[in-house]
């Protein structure tokens, strides 16, 4: 029997070290991937986040831009294959994970295809023409679409991206006639409307506030339920006549499915620390993004509730890509 009792213990006593001694999450750094060029807005939001993410997980988080396909598919599709272990997340955004996925119908994914990490920001879009446009308000510039059938040109970063779905709602709404031109990221778009290739483009309000400001570019309406601090005499698409037209881009952090809950927390808890900080808060509000965290379990909930959103504005533009 004490032999017995004695072999038992002896067997706990071994594992012990085993136990101990397994790494805590992280032992190695973090691979954050940005399907989208280097230098637009989440590219930004992801490079602000990675210093402070790392003082708080005690491993770098480097980021890794994986541009290409419209709507980011490239870069979600290489981070749904990726190992479920935490050491691969994303930057997602209402383009790569709420809109392309219902426009194109091989994208292979959905919202839902990829574990919630945190929620990070809300940016403000704005409506935007060159100035070559005689309209500077939103019911000038529809009279001048009606006046001239398709004679007007509207840039997005591609299609399925949220500017794109931004013009076709206000074409679905407006019952105007505007030609869609795609571009390989937003800010070839925004060089094609300050070199007037196109005309119109919605886009975040802190890219097109420089250009506004110095007279390239004229702002004609926010997408926000509220105007913006940043520019209180732009009016809003609600106060423009247009009660369903608000939009935003919102970026959140994903992982692969399968990714254990325990790594996300973890991953959650220096994203909330990181936006805390009073850098990234300076940061954030230079270019425009108002700090939105949530836990894994809040942001599951919240992109069910965006997916049902989108896929009425996607049914009511009639927008798809076999």
């Amino acid at each position: 029997m004490n032999k017995t009792i004695t072999a038992a213990l002896l067997a706990c006593f071994m594992q012990l070290p085993v136990a101990h001694g397994a790494p805590a999450f992280p032992d190695r750094p973090i691979k954050l991937v940005v399907p989208s060029p280097p230098g637009g807005p989440p590219d930004i939001m992801a490079r602000l986040l990675t210093d402070q993410m790392g003082a708080a997980l005690g491993q770098p988080v480097v980021v890794e831009n994986r541009p290409g396909g419209a709507g980011g598919l490239i870069g979600a599709r290489s981070v749904l294959a990726a190992e479920p272990d935490g050491y691969t997340i994303m930057m997602g955004s209402t383009s790569t994970l709420l809109t392309a996925p219902l426009i194109y119908k091989d994208a292979g994914y959905t919202a839902a295809s990829f574990a919630p990490v945190a929620g990070l920001s809300e940016t403000v879009e704005v409506l935007t023409v060159n100035p070559s446009v005689a309209a500077h308000s939103v019911a000038e510039l529809i009279s001048l679409a009606k006046a001239q059938p398709g004679m007007l040109h509207f840039a997005s970063a591609g299609t399925g991206s949220l500017p794109h779905l931004e013009g076709e709602l206000l074409k679905a709404l407006a019952h105007i006639d505007m030609v869609h031109v795609p571009y390989r990221g937003g800010g070839p778009a925004l060089v094609g409307l300050l070199g007037g290739e196109v005309q119109i483009f919605f886009s975040a309000l802190t890219q097109m506030l420089p250009y506004i400001s110095d007279g390239r570019l004229r702002g004609l309406a926010v997408t926000s339920a509220a105007r913006s601090p940043l520019a209180p005499n732009i009016p809003t698409m609600v106060e423009s006549g247009f009660d369903q037209f608000v939009t935003a881009s919102i970026n959140f952090l994903v992982a692969p499915a399968g990714t254990p809950i325990e790594a996300r927390r973890r991953l959650s808890e220096a994203v909330t620390t990181a936006l805390a900080s009073a850098q990234v808060k300076d940061a954030f509000a230079k270019i425009g993004a108002k700090a939105e965290p949530a836990t894994p379990e809040q942001l599951t909930a919240y992109l069910a509730q965006q997916q049902l959103r989108w896929a009425k504005i996607v049914e009511l533009t009639k927008i798809s890509v076999q």
